[in-house]
């Protein structure tokens, strides 16, 4: 089975909602984030893919790392996805660039809609759910 390793993002807005992304030609929505470069950490990775995706600017520094996930890979056969997910500072304000379609602020308190991918749905939904 293939892995691939990523970095994603937990990005909100000033009502509290959870940022997702769908990237051109894939229906499922998921954090902003991708895979490292050469050379690059998981967080600068993460850093450099949320000003691409979405416009955001946040040193890599400035991330909260949240945990490390395996999860079944959202759009592409056969793999797992390698995850490690940040937590960006403050509320923020998004619109799609690069690959990015479309975005849509999940309202973590709602019904959840049934196109997440499968990183949010079985590890970083439950880990923000758990209580602190």
């Amino acid at each position: 089975m293939n892995v691939i390793v990523v970095s994603a993002v937990c990005v909100y807005n000033g009502a509290g909602q959870l940022l997702t992304v769908r990237k051109r030609g894939t229906d499922r929505f998921m954090h902003p984030g991708g895979k490292p470069e050469p050379g690059e950490t998981a967080a600068q990775a993460a850093s450099r893919e949320l000003a691409e995706e979405v416009g955001i600017s946040v040193a890599p520094d400035q991330l909260e790392p949240m945990g490390v996930w395996h999860a079944v890979a959202a759009n592409e056969e056969a793999t797992t996805i390698e995850a490690t997910v940040f937590t960006a500072p403050g509320t923020w304000d998004a619109h799609p660039s690069a690959e990015i379609a479309e975005i849509r602020w999940l309202d973590l308190h709602a019904p959840l809609p049934d196109d997440l991918a499968p990183l949010l749905t079985d590890h970083v939904l439950p880990a923000l759910a758990a209580p602190k």
